[in-house]
């Protein structure tokens, strides 16, 4: 039974990074590319790790497996979220089918800081 759920997990986990690869070479611009791979991977990480802890069975390796899950899920959305506002800022160019740029005119480049039209007072 453990070998079945093993291979059903890693079979998903490596759907998931097929996609995540499909997203970067199919996606139009930058932003795209790098949200279907950072959800894609993150979700195949988990899914190859916990098929690995259950393949073995030890509490070791359930335990170092978890312990890559967790460090994928805290750094890959940050670090994606970083380099997308250093690629924006920078003036890495919107695909022309975008609907929207809700932070076009609410940044100070002087000052570093966001600046919501919402809540001004007038």
């Amino acid at each position: 039974m453990g070998s079945i759920l093993s291979g059903v997990l890693m079979v998903i986990g490596a759907s998931f990074m097929l996609l995540a690869a499909l997203g970067v070479a199919r996606m139009p611009d930058l932003f795209t590319r790098m949200h279907a791979s950072t959800k894609s991977t993150t979700l195949g990480v988990a899914c190859l790790m916990l098929g690995v802890a259950v393949h073995f069975g030890d509490l070791s390796v359930a335990a170092r497996a978890l312990a890559v899950v967790a460090f994928v899920f805290f750094t890959a959305p940050v670090a994606a979220h970083m380099i997308a506002r250093a690629a924006y800022f920078s003036g890495v160019p919107l695909w022309s089918g975008t609907l929207g740029d809700e932070l076009r005119g609410r940044y100070d480049e002087q000052a570093h800081t966001l600046h919501s039209h919402d809540w001004e007072q007038p």
